[in-house]
């Protein structure tokens, strides 16, 4: 947890200084910006006094060449506007400098994934939502790393420590990409640009709160019922609940909504919206493995099929609660 949290300081020193669409006060220069000017005067010093003369023009240019990339570099990771250019730059920079951190939840081909899932991101919502899908990964991450010796005795833990794989990247966030690539191509205009964001917003929340519910049921959960029929049953049985995991999940489902209304991508009423839209997702994913997950017929119903249909069900119903609901609400 130490490296967590030293991953994530660094990271948030880096992206919090960033433009976030509903927040001005972000006006002082980044630490990133101050190191590379403090970097800048460096060489400037050494090149005027350690150089000797005849090659301090050289030295003037070559610092000269390293101020027009870093310029550079900073207004790609500052644009006002995210372009696919920005949006590989800054992912490459924080994949990087996150890599400690990535690799312990992830396998190489994931964080390919996890990398292509990031530069969309930043394309459709910048700063603001990369860091929301930042904060899903590491407590989404966290939680799946919680005595998990223990849960690989009783035979229920993530396959590989829980390093997640291609599929179970895509499986978790296709629903949040889909609304991802609607925002950046202005599908229905401006008037549904909020609606994809929500949804997007809400697809992550339902992640994070099965993901959560789900380890930390099989770590604490004392006793574990199925879905359909409220059943006593093992830990780590398909479509199985738990008190202790269900409110973990509602919990890491709240906070990621928190999230997302302090940075800007939904208000207040939205963030109700996602929370009450994931919880009836997960109860959804619940009835669905405990119904059809493991049966005759059903083989091709596996974790990461599920995934997508539950992550697909919160940002749906997330959508439809704004529009039938919320909306008249407001009215």
């Amino acid at each position: 947890m130490a490296s967590i949290s030293s991953t994530l300081l660094l990271n948030s020193r880096l992206v919090l200084p960033l433009r976030f669409p509903k927040f001005s006060g972000f006006s002082s220069p980044s630490p990133f910006a101050r190191s590379c000017r403090f970097g800048h005067r460096n060489l400037e010093s050494l090149s005027n006094g350690i150089l000797s003369p005849g090659n301090r023009a050289d030295g003037a240019m070559a610092a000269t060449s390293m101020q027009g990339v870093v310029t550079e570099a900073m207004n790609l990771i500052q644009s006002a506007s995210p372009t696919w250019k920005s949006a590989v730059a800054n992912n490459l920079l924080i994949f990087v400098l996150g890599s400690p951190l990535l690799v312990t939840g992830l396998s190489a081909s994931g964080i390919a994934a996890a990398f292509l899932l990031g530069t969309l991101t930043w394309r459709a919502y910048g700063s603001a939502g990369f860091l929301l899908v930042a904060a899903y990964f590491v407590i989404g991450t966290a939680a799946t790393k919680v005595k998990m010796s223990e849960k690989e005795a009783q035979g229920v833990a993530e396959k590989k420590k829980g390093r997640r794989g291609p599929r179970s990247v895509i499986g978790s966030s296709a629903a949040g990409c889909v609304c991802a690539f609607l925002s950046i191509y202005q599908v229905g205009g401006a008037a549904f640009s909020q609606l994809f964001r929500l949804g997007f917003v809400s697809s992550f929340c339902t992640k994070v709160s099965d993901t959560v519910s789900s380890e930390i049921g099989k770590a604490y959960g004392k006793t574990t019922y199925l879905a359909t029929t409220l059943k006593i049953v093992p830990r780590g049985t398909e479509g199985a609940m738990s008190v202790e995991g269900t409110l973990a999940g509602l919990l890491a489902s709240f906070f990621l909504a928190s999230v997302g209304c302090f940075l800007g991508q939904i208000t207040p009423p939205e963030a109700a919206v996602c929370v009450l839209a994931s919880q009836i997702a997960n109860l959804g994913e619940s009835i669905i493995g405990a119904s059809f997950q493991d049966k005759e017929g059903f083989k091709w119903l596996n974790n990461d099929v599920v995934n997508v249909i539950n992550i697909s069900l919160g940002s749906i119903v997330a959508i439809l609660m704004q529009q039938f609901i919320l909306q008249n609400w407001v009215k």
